[in-house]
C-alpha cells in the first residue's frame, strides 16, 4: 500500500509539473500574440496618424480679374503672347483684394507665395480654352503652397516645422477665418501623377503602373508556374535531374529579391536591350521572382488530390493527359489560385528588384501602356519618404495605407477562395 501511495504521489506531482509547464507555454503563446498585436496597433496608429491628412487638400478660392493689360496679353489665341504673358499677376491681384495694404514688392512676393506655383498654369489654361473670358472676373479655386497646407493642417503639431513667416501666418489665419482657405477631400491625390510639389502630387500614376506590372507578372508567371508544377508532379521521371530541378526551385524561393533585379538588368535590359522603367520589364522580373512560389503551391495543391480520382478516371479509359487536364488540375485549381494570389501580393510589395531596372524614375504622366515609362506603389512611397519636403511625409504614409489595402484585399481574396472552393476528402 505504501508503495502504491508513493507511486500515486509521484504521478500527481508529475502531472502538476506538466500542467504548470502547459500553463507557462500557453502564457508565452498569449504573450507573443499580444506583443504582435500591440506592434501592429502601434504601426497602424503611426501610419494612419501621419497619413490621414494626405487625403485632405487645402485650397484657396479667389475672384481673379483676368486683366489683359496686367498680364501683357491682348490675344489668348496668340501662342507668342501666351508664352510671354504674366499669368501670376491676376492671382496676386486677387489676393490683394483681401490685403490692399500690401504694396511693397517684397511683401507682394511673400503674399503670392501663399498660392501654389500651378495657379498661373490654371489661369493660362482657362484663357487658352476660353479666350472670350479675357477682361472678365472669374471665381477660381487653387491649391495653396505646400508650406501653407502644412500650416493649416499641422499648426498645432510640434513634429512639423512651420516655414511661414509671422506675417504670412497672419494672412493665412485671416483667409481661413473668412472661408477663403478651406480643406476638403484630396481628389488630386487620386487623379494625378507625381509632382515636385506635395500639394500637386498624386498616386494615380503609381497605381496604374502597379496594375500594368501585375498584369504582365500574372500572364507570365501563372501559366508557366502551373505547367511546371503539373509536369514535375505528374509526368517528370524520378531521377537525379528532376531532383536537381526541385532543389533549385526550393532554393530560388529563398533568394533575395534584389538578385532577380540584377538578373533582369543583365538579361532583359543589357542583353535584349529592352527599355528601362516600363511595366513589361518590371513584370518579367517579378514573374521570375514569383514563379517558385507558384510552382511550390501548385505542386502542393496537386498532391492534395486523392489518388482515387486518378484511378477512377484511368479505370474508365482516360489517358494520362485527360486525367490531369480534366480531373486533377480542376480539383487542384483552388489551391493553385490561392498560392498565385499570395505570390502576386508579395510581388506587389517589392521594391528592390524594380529599383535596379530603372522604375525609380520621376514619372509625372500617368502611363497609358505596357511600354510607357512608369513606376509602382512601393517605389513611389520610397521616393516620397526620401524627399525633404514635409508634405511628402503624409503622402508617403497615405501611399502605405493604399498599398496595405491592396495587399490585405489580395490576401483576403486568397483566404476566401480557399474556403469557398476547397474540397475535403
Amino acid at each position: 500500500m505504501t508503495d502504491q501511495r508513493s507511486q500515486a504521489e509521484i504521478v500527481r506531482q508529475s502531472l502538476k509539473k506538466r500542467y504548470r509547464k502547459e500553463k507557462r507555454f500557453r502564457f508565452y503563446g498569449i504573450a507573443a500574440i499580444a506583443v504582435a498585436l500591440m506592434s501592429l496597433v502601434i504601426l497602424f496608429t503611426d501610419i494612419i496618424g501621419k497619413g490621414y491628412t494626405g487625403f485632405i487638400k487645402t485650397t484657396i478660392t479667389l475672384e481673379v480679374p483676368l486683366d489683359g493689360e496686367a498680364m501683357y496679353l491682348d490675344d489668348p489665341t496668340d501662342k507668342d503672347q501666351v508664352s510671354m504673358a504674366d499669368f501670376q499677376a491676376p492671382v496676386l491681384a486677387a489676393l490683394q483684394q483681401y490685403f490692399p495694404e500690401v504694396t511693397e514688392r517684397a511683401d507682394q512676393r511673400e503674399l503670392s507665395r501663399l498660392v501654389g506655383s500651378y495657379a498661373s498654369n490654371q489661369v493660362r489654361d482657362l484663357l487658352e480654352g476660353n479666350p472670350q473670358l479675357l477682361g472678365t472676373t472669374q471665381t477660381m479655386e487653387f491649391l495653396v503652397h505646400d508650406t501653407v497646407s502644412v500650416y493649416v493642417k499641422h499648426a498645432d503639431n510640434p513634429a512639423y516645422s512651420i516655414r511661414l513667416t509671422e506675417q504670412q501666418q497672419a494672412w493665412v489665419d485671416e483667409l481661413v477665418g473668412k472661408g477663403v482657405v478651406e480643406t476638403s477631400f484630396n481628389d488630386v491625390f487620386f487623379s494625378r501623377g507625381d509632382s515636385r510639389e506635395p500639394s500637386n502630387a498624386g498616386i494615380l500614376g503609381a497605381i496604374i503602373g502597379s496594375v500594368l506590372t501585375m498584369v504582365v507578372t500574372l500572364v507570365i508567371a501563372f501559366p508557366v508556374g502551373v505547367a511546371a508544377a503539373v509536369y514535375l508532379e505528374e509526368f517528370a521521371p524520378q531521377n537525379k535531374f528532376t531532383d536537381f530541378i526541385e532543389v533549385n526551385i526550393n532554393n530560388l524561393a529563398a533568394v533575395p529579391s534584389i538578385i532577380f533585379g540584377l538578373l533582369g538588368l543583365a538579361v532583359f535590359i543589357g542583353l535584349f536591350g529592352m527599355p528601362r522603367s516600363v511595366p513589361v520589364v518590371g513584370g518579367l522580373v517579378l514573374a521570375l521572382m514569383t514563379l517558385p512560389t507558384i510552382i511550390i503551391s501548385s505542386r502542393a495543391a496537386i498532391k492534395s488530390v486523392p489518388p482515387s480520382i486518378r484511378e477512377a478516371a484511368e479505370g474508365i479509359g482516360a489517358s494520362k493527359m485527360q486525367v490531369v487536364l480534366h480531373h486533377v488540375v480542376p480539383l487542384a485549381m483552388p489551391g493553385m489560385m490561392t498560392g498565385s494570389i499570395i505570390g502576386m501580393a508579395q510581388a506587389l510589395g517589392e521594391t528592390a528588384p524594380l529599383l535596379l531596372i530603372g522604375m525609380v524614375a520621376f514619372i509625372v504622366e500617368v502611363p497609358d501602356g505596357f511600354f510607357s515609362s512608369a513606376t509602382v506603389l512601393p517605389v513611389q512611397i520610397y521616393l516620397w519618404a526620401s524627399s525633404a519636403e514635409q508634405g511628402f511625409v503624409e503622402l508617403a504614409s497615405a501611399g502605405i495605407m493604399i498599398l496595405l489595402t491592396f495587399m490585405i484585399t489580395m490576401n483576403a481574396l486568397a483566404i476566401w477562395l480557399r474556403k469557398r472552393l476547397e474540397r475535403r476528402w
